[in-house]
């Protein structure tokens, strides 16, 4: 339980807004750091041997312009590619479009920072239920992963993700994920009632209500 905490807060959540040529949009940021260099985070970050060691596998040209797949997620459009600050792509799932925009910026400390904002029109129907949390807990699924393969080189990936999901710690990390967007939500100017009822909505997507 110790170390479920301690991942929880060592990652920093935000939500808010943003103006694209397409019209409004909710943002949801969230941002952790590592103890590695800019350079090995950028590789783990978009060599896809090791995207498949703490996230999914991924297939396709990840470049810019091309497609890519993430193995039972979403697949989308490489942006932007500017090694080893970031990139941006399309995040196309279940018939909805949204937006990643990955930053990666060295520390005083010799650490890492990753940043990851997730974009989404204001009528995404995802988000319009779930509240931030319906993207926020996967990334932060994703973000303790890395977390985990940085550190001890293991990997935490789809094989090894349902089972510890169903766990006692992996219940609490997604519940207190949830409890931490629904507040980072309120904070952006939602009621509390309303974020309450879609963070409500969606513990119960991940089985947790």
């Amino acid at each position: 339980m110790t170390e479920v905490t301690h991942q929880i807060s060592e990652v920093q959540r935000r939500v808010g807004g943003r103006t694209l040529a397409q019209g409004e949009a909710r943002t949801m940021t969230i941002s952790r750091s590592y103890d590695t260099t800019v350079e090995d985070l950028w590789d783990a970050c978009t060599r896809p041997e090791r995207i498949a060691r703490w996230f999914s596998p991924v297939t396709g040209d990840l470049r810019p312009g091309g497609r890519f797949q993430i193995e039972g997620n979403a697949g989308g459009t490489v942006e932007r590619c500017e090694p080893p600050h970031g990139f941006d792509a399309t995040w196309e799932y279940g018939g909805n479009a949204s937006w990643i925009e990955v930053r990666l910026n060295p520390q005083p400390n010799g650490r890492a920072l990753l940043e990851l904002e997730h974009i989404a029109h204001v009528d995404d129907k995802i988000w319009a239920e779930f509240g931030p949390g319906a993207v926020g807990i996967g990334w932060d699924l994703g973000l303790l992963g890395l977390a985990r393969y940085l550190s001890s080189g293991q990997a935490f990936g789809p094989k090894q993700g349902p089972a510890w999901l169903a766990s006692a710690d992996g219940k609490l990390f997604v519940s207190l994920s949830g409890q931490r967007w629904r507040d980072a939500n309120v904070a952006a100017g939602v009621s509390r009632a309303e974020a309450d009822a879609a963070a409500e909505r969606c513990a119960a997507a991940y089985g947790g209500g």
